[in-house]
């Protein structure tokens, strides 16, 4: 039980990630960076080195304003084809990747850093889902982008934006992800939402800096 470890501090000002770890009976305080994410990569790391790359950032921004914590930094991405859609920077950005995505099977992949902030020591890992969105069409995608649930989300949409009318096949079984863009995720559901809670709980188990 958390009770018996150090603080859990949430280096993310996501209300999804807080809302997944409150949901998974977590206890944890926010303090969010301040500093500028980084938002240039260099050429040769992989989508998933920059998501983990970036969730270091967020941890280690962190955990000088943590004292005796464990200091959670998460990031996500959407990626086809080696391309990276992160967040929107506007509409026409989010329409341009909702089209891009449109009728595809793309990954989402989330870097996670789990940080002890008075020794430095921490764990890096990272989970990726397929997700395969069916075909939208025109006045879909700018219905959506009137609701601005495109703002802040990797991908320009999240998975938890809306009730969808028909379950989403997830992997061998059939959940309902409540977004009617989606037809099928093979992996993490919490994962596509922004924080993977089946990594998270391997990495507390696995993360004792101090023993």
């Amino acid at each position: 039980m958390l009770s018996s470890r150090p603080r859990l501090i949430l280096a993310s000002a996501s209300p999804r990630r807080a809302e997944l770890l409150r949901e998974y009976g977590y206890a944890f305080e926010v303090i969010v960076s301040p500093f500028p994410e980084p938002v240039e990569f260099s050429a040769e790391l992989s989508t998933i080195e920059r998501a983990k790359a970036s969730s270091e950032f967020k941890a280690k921004s962190v955990a000088r304003l943590a004292g005796d914590a464990w200091v959670l930094g998460a990031d996500t991405i959407a990626s086809l084809g080696g391309r990276v859609f992160g967040k929107p920077t506007d509409r026409v950005d989010a329409k341009q990747i909702l089209q891009a995505l449109s009728g595809t099977t793309h990954q989402v992949i989330t870097g996670v850093t789990l940080l002890d902030a008075p020794s430095g020591i921490g764990l890096i890992r990272y989970d990726s889902t397929d997700v395969t969105m069916r075909r939208l069409t025109e006045r879909e995608i700018e219905d959506y982008l009137d609701t601005g649930a495109w703002q802040g989300k990797a991908g320009g949409f999240g998975i938890q934006d809306r009730s969808a009318p028909t379950p989403v096949s997830v992997g061998a079984k059939v959940q309902c992800a409540r977004h009617a863009f989606v037809e099928r995720i093979d992996g993490s559901f919490t994962n596509v939402v922004g924080l993977p809670m089946e990594l998270l709980a391997k990495m507390l188990a696995e993360f004792s800096p101090t023993e």
